[in-house]
C-alpha cells in the first residue's frame, strides 16, 4: 500500500486530519501515522495546523477554510508582545494559510494593541483570543487593569472619558510620550474592518465597513480593557497604503495628517460652541494636514466656525484644514468666518 497516498487520499475526503484518526482509518500505529505525516509537510504537500497532540493537517489548497482558535492567559510579568506573536503564528500556521497583506496587517495591530496592554494596563494578567472563523479573522486582548480611557483621561488631565475617546481618534495620544508615538490604536482602528476598545461601561467602536464609529454604554462594566479587532482574509488593503492616507509626503515616512469626525464633539446639540471647538483642536497642533468631517451634523455655531477656521488657523498658518461632507448651513459659516 502507498500509504502516503492513502493518507492524501483521506485529507482529500476530510478536508481536515489528525494523526489519531489516519491510523485508525489504514490501520496502522498512531506514531507510524505521525511520522509519514511530517514527510507529508517536509515535502509541502500537506500543512499542520496547531502542535502536540491537538495537531491537524490539511492540503493546502483548504487551508484558508479551516476554522481555529488560540485562548491563552498570559502573566504580564516580562512579557514580550514578539514572543506571544511567535506563540499565535506557530500553532495557527500564519506564514502558509494567509496572504501577506494579511499577515502584515494582523502583526501590526496585534503587536501594538498588545504591547499597550502590557506597558500601559497595570494588570496582572493577559488574556489572548486569535480566532479565524472561515474567511473571518478576529483577536481579542483582554486585561483588567487601569482601562485606556480612564488612564488617558487621568494623564491627560481631561474632564470625562469621552474626551479621552475624542483624543484617542486623532491619533499622536499617549500616556507615555517619551516611550511611545501615540498612533498604535489610530492606525490599528483603521486597519480593521470592525474596531473596538470596551473599558469600565464605554465602549468605542469603529466600523470601516459601514464607514462609522460609535461610542455606546457597556453593560455589565468591563473592568481594564478589551480590545477587539476583526478582518476579512480576504482583505485587499496592505498596510503600507494606509500609512501613505496619512502622510502629506510619502517620502518623508511622518504621521502629519489626521481625520476628524465632528459629530463626536455636538453631543447631540444642534450648536457647537467655542469651548468644544478648542476640544476638537486640541493637539492638532502636531499635524500638517487635518480633514474635518461634517456628516450627521445639522449645524454648527459661528464662534465655532471662528475658532477653527480664522482663529486657528491664523495661530497655525502653515496647518491645512479641510471641510468635508458639508451640508449648506455648516458651509455658509465655515466660508463665512474663513473670509
Amino acid at each position: 500500500m502507498d500509504m502516503k497516498a492513502s493518507i492524501l487520499s483521506v485529507a482529500l475526503k476530510e478536508g481536515e486530519i489528525r494523526s489519531t484518526a489516519v491510523a485508525k482509518e489504514l490501520g496502522i500505529s498512531r506514531q507510524y501515522s505521525q511520522r509519514i505525516l511530517r514527510e507529508l509537510v517536509q515535502e509541502g504537500v500537506l500543512m499542520k495546523l496547531g502542535s502536540t497532540r491537538g495537531a491537524s493537517y490539511v492540503l493546502p489548497k483548504y487551508a484558508g477554510r479551516v476554522t481555529w482558535k488560540f485562548n491563552k492567559r498570559f502573566s504580564n510579568h516580562n512579557l514580550a508582545e514578539h514572543k506571544v506573536l511567535e506563540d499565535v503564528e506557530g500553532r495557527a500556521q500564519f506564514r502558509e494559510s494567509l496572504p501577506e497583506n494579511l499577515r502584515s496587517m494582523f502583526e501590526y495591530a496585534f503587536s501594538e494593541m498588545l504591547n499597550n496592554a502590557i506597558e500601559h494596563s497595570q494588570s496582572e494578567n493577559i488574556e489572548v483570543v486569535v480566532e479565524k472563523r472561515g474567511d473571518t479573522l478576529l483577536f481579542w486582548i483582554n486585561d483588567f487593569g487601569i482601562g485606556v480611557f480612564r488612564n488617558v483621561m487621568q494623564k491627560r488631565h481631561l474632564k470625562s472619558e469621552l474626551e479621552a475617546i475624542q483624543d484617542l481618534l486623532k491619533g499622536k495620544t499617549t500616556t507615555q510620550p517619551q516611550a511611545h508615538s501615540g498612533e498604535g490604536i489610530f492606525f490599528t482602528s483603521k486597519v480593521a474592518d470592525v474596531f473596538s476598545l470596551e473599558s469600565f461601561g464605554q465602549k468605542l467602536i469603529i466600523d470601516n465597513v459601514v464607514k462609522d464609529i460609535f461610542i455606546e454604554e457597556a453593560k455589565p462594566s468591563k473592568r481594564g480593557t478589551k480590545v477587539f479587532f476583526q478582518i476579512a482574509c480576504s482583505s485587499q488593503k496592505h498596510l503600507s497604503d494606509l500609512f501613505k492616507e496619512y502622510q502629506t509626503d510619502p517620502s518623508e515616512y511622518g504621521f502629519d495628517k489626521t481625520e476628524i469626525q465632528i459629530k463626536l464633539y455636538t453631543l447631540g446639540t444642534v450648536h457647537v460652541s467655542r469651548s468644544q471647538a478648542r476640544r476638537v483642536l486640541s493637539g492638532l497642533e502636531k499635524f500638517k494636514s487635518i480633514i474635518l468631517d461634517f456628516d450627521q451634523v445639522p449645524t454648527i455655531g459661528q464662534a465655532f466656525a471662528d475658532e477653527i477656521f480664522r482663529v486657528f488657523k491664523n495661530r497655525h498658518p502653515h496647518i491645512k484644514i479641510i471641510p468635508t461632507n458639508m451640508n449648506e448651513t455648516v458651509r455658509f459659516w465655515v466660508e463665512r468666518v474663513g473670509k
